[in-house]
């Protein structure tokens, strides 16, 4: 795969080797750091355009007690551990055992196809780098950060490929000063602003308005923590994927986490465990895909709205409301239902109301019972907007592939600043890439494609899972293409479903948005940098 590898000073290299398993792949773990510092080094790496271990020297170095023993080395690995581990291992003989050990590892570089790989499993936590934060026009090594498939760059589309992929960042970066430009002559600065929280406003807005411009072959930096449990399943995954990025990474990981929780992951490469298991999880979607095409290639597409609730339960809040009442009922589950099936419409409310109580915040949620009941969304968004949203972990989330057939999104604000032929024109050059490589790469085509292209997905969780991803993601500094998509979902659990008391009871949804989505956040950030220093 192709890595390129920072470069450190002889004494920066020293400080690093003792929290870093290496010092010259995309993927590495951190050791020998109090969890409080990695958890605040990875989310300061969430909105920094630094790599980790660059982070880690410039901003942590000098806040630590880094003169202790200066023999020790992360990246030998952890013998002493891996004893321990094993013992362990074998004397349990259980897999929940891998579930009591856990990581912080670093995976750079990887592209937004890959990204969405890594943050699938539900048991991990994920940072992302931001494209509202970081401009994706600086250049690593002389090269825009994009990802280069070494078997596309050696076929014949590959000088091609390079050519194109570095147009549409081209245009890109010409995007993000115009609109930052347009962003500060519509919007004033307001006279208690200071000029830090007005550019850093305004420069988030334009970065939101021209991120559709960036091909979905945009590298990333993600922060991940696991257990070894999750690990495992996440590299047998990765190994069975159809992506060949996906594939070199899984073993780039492989080597990282045995550094760290060798013990953990030894079944990964024996045949009859894991060897098996990627045979199976393999084999099952291709033998799938298959099926689907033989039944279903070649139906037409019909046109559909943004956002479809297809599947929820009539009875949805009778459910519920049995819910809230079976830990403080002597009573059986059927007994429950039948009972709220006779009660009158006030008592159902007055349950549920007493299940909600006074949400001081959108933190503040009711119990599990308001997991009884569930919704079922068919959403055709852009992809810039399925990227927030799939990483919401509690529930079930099933996309389609990444083309130009569904047609992309342009931002108002795109138009209102001039920028309309630069970028339809850029929207043309990306379905062109992508046609010109599928019939060769239909994997690797998918890179080409512009995060403004739509793409079809599922979204399925309950109802207490929608209070939460709904009242976020409605938040005023939201993105305007994923809030759209969550307000119409309320609507629809309102209006569809019937369901207004669960509706009424997400009492923290936003619905206007104010001209700089990112200005109330600043400010509150300000203010605690002031307050601290």
């Amino acid at each position: 795969m192709t890595y390129v590898a920072e470069e450190f000073t002889p004494e920066e290299a020293d400080i690093l080797r003792r929290y870093f398993t290496n010092l010259d792949r995309p993927v590495f773990a951190l050791v020998n750091l109090p969890e409080v510092v990695k958890g605040a080094l990875f989310a300061r790496y969430s909105r920094s355009p630094k790599s980790l271990r660059r982070l880690f020297i410039d901003e942590f170095v000098g806040d630590l007690d880094i003169g202790g023993d200066e023999t020790v080395d992360a990246t030998m690995g952890l013998a002493r551990a891996e004893e321990l581990y094993e013992r362990v291992f074998l004397e349990y003989g259980d897999d929940s055992v891998a579930q009591l050990g856990g990581v912080h590892l670093a995976c750079e570089q990887a592209s937004n196809l890959l990204t969405k790989v890594l943050e699938r499993g539900r048991l991990m936590s994920y940072l992302e780098q931001s494209t509202r934060y970081i401009s994706y026009d600086s250049r690593f090594g002389g090269r825009y950060r994009y990802h280069r498939d070494p078997e596309l760059l050696a076929s014949r589309h590959g000088t091609r490929y390079i050519g194109e992929m570095d147009r549409m960042f081209d245009a890109y970066s010409t995007a993000v000063e115009r609109m930052t430009e347009h962003v500060r002559r519509a919007v004033a600065q307001g006279p208690d602003d200071s000029d830090l929280v007005y550019r850093q406003a305004t420069r988030a807005k334009a970065l939101d308005a021209v991120r559709g411009l960036l091909p979905a072959g945009a590298t990333s930096n993600v922060g991940i923590y696991g257990s070894g449990q999750a690990f495992e399943a996440l590299i047998l995954r990765m190994r069975a994927h159809p992506l060949p990025e996906a594939r070199a990474y899984a073993d780039e990981m492989l080597v990282e986490l045995r550094k760290v929780i060798p013990s953990f992951l030894r079944r990964v490469d024996i045949p009859e465990r894991g060897g098996r298991w990627v045979d199976y999880l393999r084999t099952r979607r291709t033998e799938t895909e298959r099926a689907v095409d033989e039944l279903l290639g070649g139906t037409p597409v019909p046109s559909v709205p943004e956002v479809s609730l297809t599947e929820y339960d009539a009875d949805g809040e009778e459910r519920l409301i049995a819910a809230i009442c079976y830990p403080f009922s002597d009573l059986p589950d059927a007994e429950l239902r039948r009972r709220v099936g006779e009660m009158p419409l006030e008592d159902r409310l007055a349950l549920i109301s007493a299940e909600v109580g006074d949400r001081g915040n959108r933190r503040h949620r009711p119990g599990r019972a308001f997991e009884a009941t569930g919704y079922r969304f068919d959403v055709l968004s852009d992809y810039g907007a399925f990227r927030d949203l799939q990483r919401h972990r509690m529930m079930t989330v099933e996309w389609q592939r990444l083309t130009p057939n569904h047609g992309f999104l342009r931002p108002e604000l795109v138009d209102e600043a001039g920028l309309s032929d630069l970028f339809d024109s850029t929207m043309a050059r990306s379905a062109d890439l992508f046609d010109l490589l599928r019939e060769d790469f239909p994997q690797q085509a998918s890179y080409a494609v512009s995060m403004a292209y739509r793409l079809r997905y599922s979204m399925q969780f309950n109802a207490r899972e929608a209070m939460h991803m709904l009242e976020l993601r409605s938040s005023p500094q939201g993105h305007p293409s994923y809030r759209r998509v969550v307000l119409e979902m309320h609507r629809l659990i309102a209006d569809q479903a019937g369901h207004h008391a669960i509706a009424g009871a997400m009492s923290h949804m936003t619905t206007e948005a104010p001209e700089l989505e990112r200005l109330e956040s600043e400010r509150r950030s300000e203010a605690r940098r002031l307050s601290d220093g």
